[in-house]
């Protein structure tokens, strides 16, 4: 199933009303190995999003190359190089990229945080755009020490980007929860992946070198706001859940973002889709 989906419009005159930007038999967020699509009702339904200019997808367990399906005239893929149907990213825009990249371009022994289909990007015309579906440390040490070297990895090479001028926005699943208002019970995970002080220090890095989480910058206090609930536990049900899906932008372009958000009220999956709105 994918984990879920992402979108970034532009805003269209004085319309803040976000429930047009996605249906929703659109949205629901199971996918088969090779396509792309989206079930809703139990019918098969392709993605159809009709306002946004990029959305991207991740946990799509893509193979070859999907058929997309869909109202958006590009699309591109990422999946895993050693182990097919894992992970693997996808972006839909209507605007033409000047370039798309797979993955951070690691070389010699970090070649293997490229090797699982976890990140995509594509440069646009007013800003670098990525999406990504980063490592879960829950399947013990080296799982975990793999999350932390991609976590390290990831921010050298925004940084990177940034200092040859590109303006990024960054997106996905971090599988982190940042502060404790971010996840129901912080407590009592203190000791779990997810929530590690070592996991968290990183999204603590990454906004000290000036990348802004979009959905605390508009919404500093808000509570219960999560994107992601156990569906073994049934946790939905009960709102006890994580946020582990963002919006990341460099400080210079905040000032042109006009809302970001939730939608929690989507089903199909134990994640639900974040959106953001930018001029």
């Amino acid at each position: 199933a994918l984990s879920d989906v992402t979108i970034i419009f532009n805003q269209v005159g004085n319309d803040t009303d976000t429930t047009k930007y996605a249906h929703a038999s659109d949205i629901s967020k199971s996918a088969s190995a090779r396509k792309w699509w989206l079930r809703a009702n139990q019918t098969l339904q392709v993605i159809k999003i009709d306002d946004s200019g990029f959305t991207s997808l991740r946990e799509g367990k893509i193979i070859d190359g999907p058929d997309p399906r869909c109202d958006f005239e590009l699309s591109y893929f990422s999946h895993p190089k050693t182990k097919k149907g894992y992970s693997g990213v996808a972006i839909y825009t209507k605007e033409k990229p000047k370039e798309v990249f797979y993955g951070m371009g690691q070389k010699g022994q970090k070649k293997k945080l490229d090797d699982e289909g976890r990140l995509l990007g594509i440069k646009l015309k007013n800003y670098t755009i990525i999406t990504g579906y980063f490592p879960n440390g829950g399947a013990g040490p080296d799982r975990l020490k793999y999350k932390l070297e991609f976590y390290d990895a990831f921010l050298k090479f925004i940084l990177k980007l940034r200092k040859n001028g590109e303006k990024v926005i960054f997106c996905g699943d971090i599988n982190t929860a940042h502060e404790a208002i971010d996840l129901a019970r912080p407590k009592a995970n203190e000791e779990n992946t997810g929530f590690l002080p070592i996991e968290r220090a990183w999204i603590s890095k990454v906004i000290k070198n000036n990348f802004v989480d979009t959905f605390r910058e508009f919404y500093p206090d808000k509570t219960d706001a999560y994107t992601y609930w156990d569906q073994k536990t049934r946790a939905r049900d009960r709102n006890v859940g994580w946020r582990l899906d963002y919006f990341f932008a460099d400080s210079k372009i905040v000032l042109k973002i006009k809302n970001t958000g939730i939608l929690s009220g989507y089903y199909g999956s134990d994640h639900c889709p974040i959106w953001l709105e930018i001029n």
